[in-house]
């Protein structure tokens, strides 16, 4: 288990404190310029890393008043702010969040919520409008506390909040709708406009919180969405050179949000294209937010459709999606987003009419919000026959040809639907980069931003409306865990997603204004986010591994888990706790045993625990014929352990059936009906035994007429064979070899070749690929003068096998092409067989040279490929 230090660790040992009331005896005292940056929202305060946008909760309810204006003050070491309430009054705050407030008599009444102070100590706040006021705040200062003066800005700004630069001494202040960069003379009042910020063009948002790092960068945090803009260098920018500006971290969005910092206190930055990972959030290079657009770190879109949504969440779902994905495929079913039907709010709306309303699924589905080319209708109709919805409706939103967001609109009658995107899609390849809060109509909805395996990203939310108050308004429900909604009642679900988070924002809130519109929203109960979560996991060999993100410094988690071995055993549940030692970062691994399918969750017992699910790719039964009966379906458990060097298709299915036409089992590759390169390996095998000939098919993701697919067939007889079957083996209409880039799912087929419904069976075990052009271990012949390696080619890694005579020491040695050396170890060789395990790291692919050198032995040079 590797850990990465959380650099705010001694911030959360406060938040312990405070969670838990062990109090007593708080002193109050300065902060004295730590890294955080502060957040505070009415009274309650988060401590905010900048270069995550990780947060967490430090203190709540530390004033009666709301809190505003605040601000960092270097010469006390203290944070101040503005309070609601009582009128006229400023606050103190200490390191431990103990308060001391002061009355200032000469201020007008009403709130403040624009602030910061000077390096001098000199507090400047303010309301809307031009004027200003200073305070004294430099405790070596005789006006201590004292009002100093009543200024005006040159021009009125409308602006929620200044920070100053402690590089060149001025404020500086975004304003909202214009998103125009000023700069503020604190001695003349002068304001300068600087233009626009360039990664704030079109946005509309207001930027309560804004901070300043020591290297005079400037961040603007969205109230709405909680993401954090830098600016580059402010101090150098004028009217007439080019501003630098980036999207930098995703942080908690909030509607009343201020934010104070220490100015001249550094944030990690991520360098964007040295292989580290800089700022230590466990993101590296374009993997990291704040590389977005830089360099090679283009943004990448996330090409996506609503027509594949609806994926396992629960054990009930991963074999009806296994189902109904197969079925897409035998009847060469394809979901073109260029031939699909455009949608408008006066096409298509009757096939979707909900009985007993006047509304519709569609009436809630956005159109032109987010200035899209034209939407297309992508409804998963055969959703309905697999999940809890029993109406459906989704639309693609189209750009340049590519779908830029989309919408899934679901009705279900027994609760919640039964699926999210951020519990499945993190055990197969995709990350959570991260999880906070969006602030939509004053309400704080969870939003996610997960990275998929092909490197794109998605920013994600659902929420769920129920209809209350004798059907006279709608209540809004949004959680992380399915089992925090409302059991047994009907609900209207909307997951959306986006390659933009503003995008997001925009379909979201549109959402819940068209929901108003038609029944007026009037409730919400909303969720907190995970501060623990899974960030990325794979199920590999009997064991979960995972990699943990702990925002708040747990020092453990419970894992609560409910799994299956095979498709057909029943649920076991097992429960035990994960050290994370406070660290921000854990890989973890979880010894699970083999299974097919694990849902489990991990949290501390205080805060929203974080939920995950994951299937293996499952078996199934084509018994879609009329004539046919299944009489036994069972999975159970390999036999055997697999060679590392196959690929392994897991579990064993027996299937006995009744048919006068023909029954199935089939076996998808992966969770999600992916596609596999299987160009490694050279042939299929398994052990089979049952009744009449099998026909085998590997289908094809390319080849969309089923006709077309690779088939073979093979004997089966009562007693269990091993059939090894090369891939020359399988044939197709095509008449052209099979090439195995993109097997998606293995058919296995009995016919009744007479048309009389006749009993057969298969029993299929311990089914994989393998490449049996390679040298296996167990063909290995020791010899004196000889090396292997498998396997060769090389994809990840190899085994180096030689034999010695007596204990020596060799030296192995591997060339390129060129000659030039590229590794070289030294080892200790014992009498007998020997091995030296390869790694792919950073060789590319080609074809090189191993030396394997002995004081006793002259070996023979060896080439390896590596793909």
């Amino acid at each position: 288990m590797s850990t990465k230090l959380h650099y705010l660790k001694h911030r959360i040992v406060l938040l312990a404190i405070l969670l838990f009331g062990f109090s007593s005896q708080a002193q109050d005292t300065p902060f004295n310029c730590d890294v955080n940056a502060y957040l505070f929202q009415y009274n309650d305060v988060y401590a905010i890393d900048l270069a995550s946008g990780n947060s967490y909760l430090v203190a709540s309810d530390v004033t009666p008043g709301n809190i505003n204006a605040t601000a960092y003050n270097a010469a006390d070491g203290y944070i101040w702010g503005y309070l609601s309430s009582p009128s006229q009054t400023i606050v103190r705050i200490g390191d431990d969040f103990q308060t001391t407030s002061f009355t200032i008599p000469e201020l007008s009444s009403g709130n403040k919520y624009v602030g910061d102070i000077s390096p001098e100590g000199i507090y400047y706040f303010k309301a809307g409008g031009r004027s200003y006021f200073k305070v004294d705040l430099n405790p070596d200062s005789p006006t201590y506390t004292q009002y100093l003066s009543t200024e005006n800005l040159s021009q009125n700004i409308s602006i929620h909040d200044w920070a100053f630069n402690a590089v060149d001494g001025n404020l500086y202040a975004v304003e909202k709708n214009s998103n125009i960069l000023y700069r503020i003379d604190p001695i003349t009042s002068v304001v300068q406009s600087l233009g626009e910020v360039p990664i704030l063009s079109g946005l509309n948002y207001t930027y309560g919180a804004v901070y300043f790092d020591a290297d005079g960068r400037f961040y603007v945090s969205a109230n709405q969405t909680g993401t954090i803009y830098a600016i580059q260098n402010v101090q150098n920018v004028t009217t007439t050179s080019s501003m630098d500006s980036n999207l930098f971290a995703f942080g908690p969005s909030s509607a009343s949000n201020d934010g104070a910092r220490c100015p001249t206190a550094p944030v990690l930055q991520e360098i964007c294209d040295n292989g580290i990972d800089d700022d230590g959030d466990g993101l590296i290079d374009c993997e990291d937010p704040s590389c977005s657009g830089f360099g090679s770190c283009a943004v990448i879109a996330a090409p996506t459709t609503a027509n594949d949504g609806g994926l396992e969440s629960n054990g009930r779902l991963s074999e009806a999606i296994n189902k109904r994905n197969f079925n897409r495929a035998k009847n060469s079913y394809n979901f073109d987003q260029k031939t699909a039907k455009r949608v408008s709010r006066d096409t298509g709306a009757t096939a979707y009419r909900t009985a007993n309303n006047s509304f519709q699924l569609q009436d809630f589905v956005p159109l032109t919000t987010i200035n899209e080319d034209y939407a297309i209708d992508s409804t998963p109709l055969d959703l309905l026959n697999i999940t809890n919805a029993t109406e459906v409706y989704s639309v693609d939103y189209m750009q340049n040809g590519a779908s830029i967001a989309s919408v899934l609109a679901l009705k279900t009658e027994n609760g919640v639907y039964e699926h999210t995107k951020y519990i499945c899609d993190r055990l197969l390849g995709a990350e959570l980069i991260s999880v906070s809060t969006m602030d939509i109509n004053d309400q704080a909805f969870i939003k996610s931003i997960i990275k998929n395996a092909d490197g794109s990203f998605e920013y994600v939310l659902s929420l769920a409306a129920k209809v209350e108050n004798n059907d006279a308004n709608f209540a809004i429900e949004s959680h992380w865990n399915l089992d925090l909604y409302e059991e047994n009642v009907t609900f209207y679900n909307f997951q959306i997603w986006s390659d933009s988070m503003d995008d997001l924002y925009s379909l979201a809130q549109e959402v819940l204004n068209l929901l108003d519109t038609e029944k007026t929203i009037s409730d919400y109960q909303l969720s907190t986010p995970p501060t623990v979560f899974v960030r990325k996991g794979k199920y590999n060999n009997g064991a979960l591994d995972l990699q943990i993100i702990n925002t708040n410094a747990t020092n453990a988690v419970s894992f609560d888990s409910g799994f299956r071995v095979t498709e057909t055993s029943a649920f076991d549940y097992t429960s035990s706790n994960l050290d994370l030692d406070e660290n921000y970062i854990t890989d973890i691994t979880v010894q699970t045993g083999h299974l097919f399918d694990v849902g489990f969750r991990i949290g501390d017992g205080v805060n929203t625990p974080d939920d995950l699910f994951m299937s293996d790719g499952p078996w199934g039964v084509d018994d879609s014929e009329g004539s046919t009966i299944v009489n036994t379906y069972e999975v159970t458990e390999n036999t055997i352990a697999f060679d590392e060097q196959d690929f392994p298709v897991e579990r064993n299915v027996m299937l006995n059936a009744t048919t006068s036409s023909y029954f199935a089992a089939y076996r998808a590759l992966t969770p999600r009906f992916k596609a596999v390169d299987l160009t490694a390996y050279d042939s299929f095998n398994l052990q089979a035994k049952g009744t009449g000939s099998l026909e085998i098919t590997l289908v094809k993701q390319s080849i969309t007429n089923w006709e077309e697919q690779y088939k073979a067939t093979i004997a089966l007889t009562s007693d269990l064979q091993e059939f090894e079957m090369p891939f020359t083996d399988f044939a197709s209409a095509l008449g052209t070899e099979l090439v195995a880039d993109d097997i998606v799912t293995i058919v296995f087929t009995i016919v009744s070749e007479d048309g009389i419904a006749t009993t057969k069976e298969m029993n299929l075990q311990n089914v994989r690929f393998s490449n049996k052009s390679s040298l296996s271990t167990t063909n290995f012949e020791a010899s004196t003068n000889s090396l292997a390696i498998y396997p060769n080619p090389m994809i990840d890694n190899a085994n180096l096998y030689f034999t010695v005579n007596n204990t020596e020491t060799v030296q192995l040695a591997i060339y390129n092409q060129l000659g030039k050396m590229v590794y070289n170890t030294t080892v200790t060789a014992q009498p007998g067989k020997n091995q030296i395990a390869l790694e792919k790291q950073n060789l590319s692919t080609g074809l090189y040279i191993c030396k394997l050198s002995s004081a006793q032995t002259h070996y023979n040079p060896l080439k390896l490929l590596v793909k």
